[in-house]
C-alpha cells in the first residue's frame, strides 16, 4: 500500500516524482513568471501547515503547491498568500 503524506510537499514524499513533475515543470516557465526561491520558500510553508494538503497536492484545487508557489501568477485558493 502507497504511503499517504498529508502535510507533505512532493520533495518530501518522492525524490524521482519531484524531479520529474516539479523540477522539470518549473524549469519549463520562463524566469520572469516565477517568484525568487524566498518568496515560494515562504508560500510553501503555509502550504506545509493547510489540512487541504495531500502528498503535495492541493485537495482545494489539485495543483501541485511547489509549482503554483513558484509562480508570480500563483494563488492560495483560500487567501492564505497572495
Amino acid at each position: 500500500m502507497p504511503k499517504i503524506c498529508t502535510r507533505c510537499l512532493l520533495r518530501d514524499f518522492s525524490k524521482e516524482d519531484y524531479e520529474r513533475i516539479i523540477v522539470e515543470g518549473i524549469r519549463a516557465l520562463p524566469a520572469e513568471e516565477l517568484v525568487s526561491d524566498d518568496v515560494a520558500a515562504g508560500r510553501l510553508e503555509v502550504c506545509k501547515k493547510c489540512e487541504k494538503i495531500n502528498q503535495g497536492t492541493c485537495l482545494a484545487c489539485g495543483c501541485y503547491v511547489e509549482i503554483r508557489a513558484a509562480v508570480k501568477k500563483g494563488r492560495c485558493p483560500y487567501g492564505k498568500w497572495d
